[in-house]
C-alpha cells in the first residue's frame, strides 16, 4: 500500500513514527512520513519520504541566553496558542496527501484533521495513539495531572477533555472540510461516528505501563512501544564513549524541549545537584541549553552532549534524570536503569507517576519545585536570579543519590526492560495494516 503517516509537535511526537515507517517498508508498504521540515533528516535516514507539514514548534523556539518566558496567562491563553497551532497544521494537512495515497495513519496530534483527509480521499485511516486518550474509570485524563478522582469522575473528565479538543480544532476542521469540498461537520459528529463504528486505535506503550482499562470498547488495543529508528550501524559519539570509559557510569540529565529560556539557572542547579551526589554525569542540552559550562569551577566529571539518541546512550548510565515524555520515560525502562522523574506540564506527570509506582522510578519532582520560574515579565526582569534554591540542590541530589544506590529501584527497572525486550509494538501495526490491505 501506499500510505502516510502524519505526525506533528515535538521529537517525542514525531520521532517514534521513523520506527513504524522503517517497519512498514521492510514489510514491503510505501511510506511516507509527514512532518515539520526539523525532522526531515530523520524520515529520509530511516528510508521514509518526507512531506512538509507546518506549525514547526522549533521555528517558535526561544533563545536559550533569554530569560524564561512568562508562563501562559490562564487556561485561556494556553487554549488560544494551542488553536493557532493547530489551525496552521490544519492548512498544511490537506497538501498531505497525494491522490494515489492508500491508507493515513494518524498521530494523537493530527488524527482530528486527518480523519477529514481519510473521508475526501475516501480510504482508510487507523488511529496511533502515544497517549491513553479515550475515557475510562481507571485513571483520569492525561493530560490532567494524573490524579484519580474516582471511578465516575475519571470517565466524567475524559469525556469533559475529548469535547475541549473538539473545541480547540474546531474552526481548523471547519476551515479542512470547506477546502476539502465536504458537508459541515463538527469534529464531536466525526469522532463520535469512528467511536460507533468500533474504529481500531493502536496505542504505542507497553501495559506494563498501563494496562488495558476493562472498560475499553473493542478497538482500542494497546500495542507496545514504537521507537524510533535507528541505523544498525549507530554509535556514541567518540567523545561520549571516552568519558563513559574514564569511570563509574555517569547519570544523564536533561529537560529535552521543556525549559527552554532557563538553562543557565538549571545548569547550575544540575552540576551542583550532581557534585553532592557524587556522582559523574552527562548533560544533554536540550532547548533548555544546559551546560557545563556555565557553572562555577572546573567540572571535568560533567560531560555536555547535544542529540544523542537515548537507546545508544541511557544503557550505559546509572540513572537517568528526565522530564517523563512519554518516549523518553519508556527509554529509560527499556535501558534498564533507575529514572529520577522531574515532569513538566502535559502527559509528563501521568507517566511519572506510573514509573515510581512500577517501582523503577524514585518519587517524581515537579519540575515547578526546582524551578521558580517567574510568571509575568515585572518578576522575570527584576527577581529572577540564576543562582538555584539550595533546598532543590539538595532534593534533587537526594534522589539522584536514591536512584543510583537502592538495589530495589534498578532491580525493578532490569525486570521492566526484560518485559519490554518480548513486546513489538511495530510488528503490530504492520499486522493491523496488512488486514486492512
Amino acid at each position: 500500500m501506499k500510505i502516510l503517516i502524519t505526525a506533528a509537535g515535538s521529537y517525542g511526537d514525531v520521532a517514534p513514527y521513523t520506527g513504524v515507517g522503517a517497519g512498514l517498508r521492510e514489510a514491503g508498504h510505501e511510506v511516507t512520513l509527514a512532518t515539520h521540515d526539523t525532522y526531515a533528516p530523520l524520515v529520509r535516514a530511516a528510508g521514509l519520504s518526507f512531506r512538509r507539514l507546518p506549525a514547526d514548534p522549533r521555528a517558535a523556539r526561544p533563545d536559550p541566553g533569554r530569560a524564561p518566558a512568562p508562563a501562559p496567562n490562564g487556561k485561556r491563553d494556553l487554549m488560544r496558542k494551542a488553536a493557532a497551532f493547530i489551525q496552521e497544521l490544519g492548512g498544511g494537512i490537506a497538501e498531505a496527501a497525494t491522490e494515489d495515497t492508500e491508507l493515513l495513519l494518524l498521530s494523537t496530534t493530527t488524527a482530528p484533521l486527518g480523519r477529514h483527509l481519510a473521508e475526501a480521499l475516501d480510504i482508510p485511516s487507523l488511529d496511533l495513539a502515544l497517549q491513553p486518550n479515550a475515557p475510562t474509570g481507571d485513571f483520569a485524563p492525561v493530560i490532567g495531572g494524573g490524579r484519580s478522582l474516582g471511578r465516575w469522575g475519571n470517565r466524567a473528565m475524559g469525556h469533559l477533555s475529548l469535547r475541549v479538543i473538539d473545541r480547540l480544532y474546531a474552526g481548523a476542521v471547519r476551515d479542512l472540510r470547506t477546502r476539502l469540498g465536504l458537508p459541515p461537520a463538527t469534529p464531536r459528529t466525526v469522532r463520535r461516528r469512528a467511536e460507533a463504528a468500533n474504529q481500531r486505535v493502536l496505542y504505542g506503550f507497553s501495559e506494563l505501563l498501563v494496562p488495558r482499562p476493562k472498560d475499553w470498547r473493542s478497538g482500542l488495543d494497546i500495542v507496545g512501544n514504537w521507537w524510533p529508528w535507528q541505523a544498525p550501524d549507530a554509535q556514541l559519539p567518540s567523545a561520549v564513549e571516552d568519558f563513559i570509559a574514564a569511570g563509574p557510569p555517569p547519570v544523564f540529565l536533561g529537560f529535552g524541549s521543556m525549559a527552554a529560556g532557563d538553562g543557565a539557572r538549571l545548569s547550575t542547579l544540575a552540576v551542583r545537584a550532581l557534585r553532592r551526589a557524587k556522582v559523574r554525569g552527562i548533560l544533554q542540552s536540550g532547548w533548555a541549553g544546559l551546560t557545563a559550562d556555565t557553572a562555577p569551577g572546573a567540572h571535568p566529571d560533567i560531560l555536555t552532549v547535544g542529540e544523542v539518541p537515548h537507546a545508544l546512550l541511557f544503557p550505559r548510565m546509572s540513572a537517568v534524570v528526565h522530564h517523563c515524555g512519554a518516549g523518553t520515560a519508556a527509554a529509560g525502562l527499556r535501558a534498564g536503569v533507575p529514572t529520577v522523574p522531574v515532569p513538566v506540564t502535559a502527559d509528563q506527570p501521568f507517566w511519572a507517576a506510573r514509573l515510581a509506582a512500577l517501582g523503577a522510578a524514585t518519587a517524581p519532582i515537579p519540575f515547578k519545585d526546582l524551578a521558580n520560574v517567574p510568571t509575568d515579565a515585572a518578576d522575570r526582569s527584576d527577581n529572577h536570579s540564576d543562582e538555584p534554591d539550595e533546598r532543590a540542590v539538595a532534593r534533587l541530589a537526594e534522589a539522584i543519590t536514591r536512584a543510583t544506590t537502592d538495589p530495589a529501584h534498578r532491580e525493578r527497572a532490569a525486570e521492566a526492560a526484560r518485559r519490554l525486550a518480548t513486546e513489538d509494538g511495530t510488528a503490530e501495526v504492520a499486522a493491523a495494516v496488512a488486514r486492512l490491505a
